[in-house]
């Protein structure tokens, strides 16, 4: 383990973040908004954010909780400035309904930044989805090629037939590879990937554009770089720690913590950050997700220290702060986040719309490092 006490890095952005919607905005956008400048904001609503129309009301809701915030009272000064700042990129649900024209439009919005692939039945709220991609949506992927529009991948195959832990894998070859052959000039991002196979595919397969960013890259989770699949059942099922793609064998956590770790500008930092109410995640059938935002940045401490033993700032900064930035072709962060090696206990409960409260992901748990947006 490294001697290194303190380190600051560029105010970071979380580039996968699910904010749901309504009254529950007030409990959740603060956590990410008080240290991300900006998140890429899933679009899987009831019902689902489909037109730009859609993402501009939806972005001003999450605008609009920022500023209940800082009104509240319940924040620092110092945190309402840096809320205040708060930028959500809205993405748009892609259907086998959606238009050619819709995505010219998103195009020239300013604020819808992607398009998110859910293949239909995946995940939470993913009934909308698409089950054929290529088959339903080759214009419309055509016309993001064209004018540059990031694709957003949750990358499983949802056929019976194939094993809930292989369902990743599996899109790499049924689905990534022809995609990448038919549509090589298109944006895409391998959202939240859990296996070797994933990034050894982003590794390999990655090209640039003319400006010399990454045409494939990767989000990757804090959950999927610290746990393996182990973790669901230590000490009983544990369903805080259940999302999907599920947690993988260890070989899988450690290639994406090579990958991360690797200084390579194709992965950078997505939490997949998925609030659900507690009597939501431990019925019968509990929800999948894992509520990480409000502590998500000492856990990628954490994973990046404990991967090589010590933590390369730089690369670090890269993973966090630039490599999204530089995908999504927006300006670098000013501003700084810093940590402290400082011992951190995640809150046990923590407050939600519904009255069971929202359990955070490693609740009760302590972590090594402390966070802080202000020096």
């Amino acid at each position: 383990m490294s001697n290194l006490s303190q380190f600051s890095i560029r105010t970071p952005d979380d580039l996968h973040l699910h904010l749901r919607d309504g009254e529950v905005l007030d409990f959740v956008v603060p956590a990410t908004a008080r240290r991300f400048r900006r998140a890429i904001v899933m679009p899987n609503l009831k019902p689902p954010v489909t037109t730009v129309d859609q993402a501009g009301a939806y972005r001003q809701r999450v605008l609009d909780a920022v500023q209940r915030a800082c009104l509240s009272g319940s924040y620092e000064a110092s945190d309402c400035d840096i809320m205040q700042h708060f930028e959500p990129l809205m993405v748009l649900y892609l259907t086998g309904s959606t238009v050619v024209s819709e995505i010219e439009k998103a195009s020239a919005s300013g604020f819808v930044h992607a398009v998110k692939l859910y293949p239909a039945g995946a995940t939470t709220n993913s009934d909308a989805g698409v089950s054929d991609l290529l088959g339903q949506c080759g214009s419309v992927l055509a016309a993001m090629e064209a004018c540059g529009l990031p694709l957003l991948v949750h990358g499983e195959v949802t056929d019976p037939e194939v094993d809930v832990f292989d369902r990743e894998a599996q899109f790499v070859e049924r689905v990534m590879k022809p995609l990448r052959d038919r549509f090589p000039a298109l944006r895409v991002v391998f959202e939240h990937i859990t296996t070797r196979q994933a990034a050894d595919f982003v590794t390999t397969h990655c090209t640039l554009d003319a400006q010399g960013r990454p045409l494939l890259a990767a989000t990757i989770t804090p959950q999927h770089l610290l746990y393996n699949r182990n973790a669901l059942f230590k000490g009983g099922l544990q369903p805080h720690w259940y999302c999907l793609p599920v947690l993988k064998r260890e070989e899988h956590r450690a290639a994406l913590a090579s990958a991360a770790t690797s200084g390579l500008p194709q992965f950078f930092l997505g939490t997949d950050s998925a609030p659900h109410a507690r009597h939501l995640k431990e019925m019968a059938c509990g929800c999948a997700g894992c509520y990480s935002a409000p502590y998500a940045l000492e856990m990628y401490a954490e994973a990046f220290e404990m991967a090589s033993g010590q933590i390369d700032v730089k690369q670090f900064e890269a993973f966090c702060s630039e490599n999204g930035a530089r995908f999504y072709g927006l300006p670098l962060n000013t501003g700084a986040v810093f940590f402290e090696r400082k011992p951190c206990t995640i809150e046990p409960l923590l407050p939600f719309a519904a009255d069971s409260g929202i359990v955070p992901f490693r609740s009760g748990e302590t972590l090594q490092w402390t966070v802080r947006t202000k020096a």
